[in-house]
């Protein structure tokens, strides 16, 4: 897989993707991540890439001219299946979304900053409409990381048990059941002993059964999308 990101503040998330998993999943020849600074793209002379809006309104605007001239130059390279914007106003992101968007091969993640970005660019180039959440960040350069890592950590290869991935919370829209770690008993708070028995069965029954209670208990909003 191939993602690029297109940011004003590449030193901003350069770091994350030369750590842990995004990073054994680049060393591995799984993912490549290529972060693109838009201030390369503009042609204003203090490499501003954004100005006031029409109409009065408050705040700056991430301007037309640098992000149509950044995509269009990486689209001469390959071909994408998706450009996608981190926007607050998108589609709410969740592991479904992930599980689908780790199929594809070459995306473009554009970052936005300011008051957002010239809508045209909305109308005409972008393919999909990203949101982490019902905040408002600084940039979107923390949703393209946490986008990005959820998706890479899905490619088969990239971590070592497959099977812990398939395993996560909300992957059957239900969270995860309870885990432990050796001792089994520590200062009195010990390990339900089903966990202990070897009993596969028995295991798997308790780990359903405490995955459907704490998704009842914590999140029944994925009980009815199941």
């Amino acid at each position: 897989m191939h993602i690029d990101i297109i940011t004003v503040l590449p030193e901003m998330i350069e770091g994350f993707f030369n750590c842990s998993i995004m990073k054994r999943a680049q060393d591995k020849g799984l993912a490549t991540i290529s972060i693109h600074n838009l201030r390369d793209y503009t042609e204003d002379k203090h490499r501003r890439v954004d100005d006031y809006p029409f109409g009065g309104f408050a705040g700056m605007v991430m301007k037309v001219e640098p992000i149509d001239k950044c995509i269009s130059t990486l689209k001469e390279k390959r071909e994408y299946d998706e450009v996608i914007f981190l926007t607050p106003d998108g589609e709410v992101f969740n592991q479904p979304m992930a599980n689908q968007l780790s199929l594809n091969q070459n995306l473009i993640f554009l970052c936005g900053h300011f008051k957002g970005i010239d809508y045209r660019i909305r109308q005409h180039l972008i393919t999909k409409e990203i949101s982490i959440g019902d905040y408002v960040l600084t940039g979107g350069e923390i949703a393209a990381a946490a986008v990005a890592d959820s998706i890479v950590r899905l490619i088969p290869g990239v971590i070592s048990d497959e099977q812990s991935a398939l395993s996560d919370s909300f992957q059957d829209n239900l969270l995860a059941a309870p885990v432990y770690t050796r001792p089994a008993d520590y200062k009195g708070w010990t390990v339900p002993d089903v966990l202990l028995s070897g009993h596969e069965a028995k295991i798997k029954e308790w780990e359903i059964k405490e995955s459907l209670e704490r998704t009842k208990r914590l999140r029944p909003d994925l009980l009815d999308k199941r």
